[in-house]
């Protein structure tokens, strides 16, 4: 086999590449099972469906896998729980963080950008994060320095740097942040700055890779808080493809902090990097529930099921768009 340019001169690769494929099933048929309560006003039942599928089609794959992120500790829920073994038990060890449904809302109410996500990493490359806990995130596209901005400036600064490092006026960025009340002062400030706003509904580990991706999106800094595993999965995904992002974990009563640590995050105010976040062999999958500006939805024909799905892998930073048909 030929290695492409930009395959030469790396370390092997520790995750077989034919993994990216056996991925794609994982997040396909979860998508497929949520897509049969989509619209139906029932977030649960869509879960579950997800949750359920996943786990099976995790369990064919040949693989010694642990959860590091998942739907909940060990207790708190039947399957795809943190520390649950999946795989055959055969083959490399890794570390596995799912969103089975991200965006349970948007599924449930049939609108756009829900997604079923799933990362791979050789064993320790995911940081392991408790599912209750927040993350604040920023996050911008490669083409920058990655000093550009910083997680602990003000909105202010870090847009009006961007701007500076882009060569625009302010008024031509556009920032992309959760539509939740926590992020008024946020929202206020920006506008204030003259910047464009996308709010999104629900669903950041995909406004992460938009505002890597201004080319394609036009957003150019995800910015505010949103979940600590999603903030993992995104930074898996941008391992693959390009970009610099920084989270600080919001460790914000005994319970998280005490749980943090039993996780292994011995400083509570540590800031990481993409690498710190997501580090070694590391690939990403995720299929489109809904449709959205990332993947479409999955189709429900008569004898068939189309999906669609983006894959990535980040020793050879190769992304892929799968189209599947699938017989009913």
């Amino acid at each position: 086999m030929k290695l492409s340019k930009v395959e030469i001169g790396k370390d092997p690769a520790n995750l077989h590449r034919t993994l990216t494929l056996e991925m794609v099933r994982v997040t396909e048929r979860a998508a497929i099972a949520a897509a049969e309560w989509r619209g139906k006003g029932n977030e649960k039942a869509a879960d579950e469906a997800a949750v359920a599928a996943m786990k099976a089609e995790l369990d064919h794959l040949s693989i010694s896998g642990r959860i590091v992120i998942g739907e909940g500790e060990q207790f708190e829920c039947d399957d795809l729980y943190v520390g649950q073994a999946v795989g055959e038990g055969e083959g490399p060890e890794v570390d596995i963080a799912v969103d089975p449904l991200e965006g349970v809302t948007l599924a449930a109410k049939n609108q756009p950008d829900s997604l079923v996500v799933l990362a791979m990493a050789e064993r320790g490359g995911l940081l392991n994060v408790a599912r209750n806990v927040y993350m604040h995130k920023i996050a911008i596209g490669s083409e920058y320095a990655p000093e550009t901005v910083h997680i602990e400036w003000s909105a202010t600064e870090n847009v009006t740097a961007l701007a500076k490092a882009k060569g625009v006026p302010i008024s031509e960025i556009t920032a992309i942040v959760l539509d939740r009340p926590r992020h008024g002062g946020l929202l206020e400030e920006l506008r204030t700055a003259g910047v464009s706003v996308k709010l999104l509904s629900d669903g950041d580990i995909a406004g992460v890779i938009h505002a890597v991706n201004t080319a394609d999106t036009g957003v150019d800094i995800y910015l505010g808080s949103g979940g600590a595993p999603e903030g993992v999965l995104a930074a898996a995904a941008l391992r693959c493809i390009g970009g610099h992002m920084q989270g600080k974990l919001i460790l914000d009563t005994p319970d998280k902090r005490l749980r943090a640590k039993e996780m292994g995050i011995t400083d509570a105010n540590r800031i990481y990097d993409v690498t710190e976040l997501a580090a070694g062999d590391v690939l990403f999958s995720a299929t489109g529930v809904t449709d959205g500006s990332l993947v479409e939805g999955v189709k429900l024909r008569r004898g068939t099921v189309e999906t669609s799905t983006v894959v990535m892998r980040s020793w050879s930073q190769t992304t892929r768009w799968i189209r599947a048909r699938h017989a009913r």
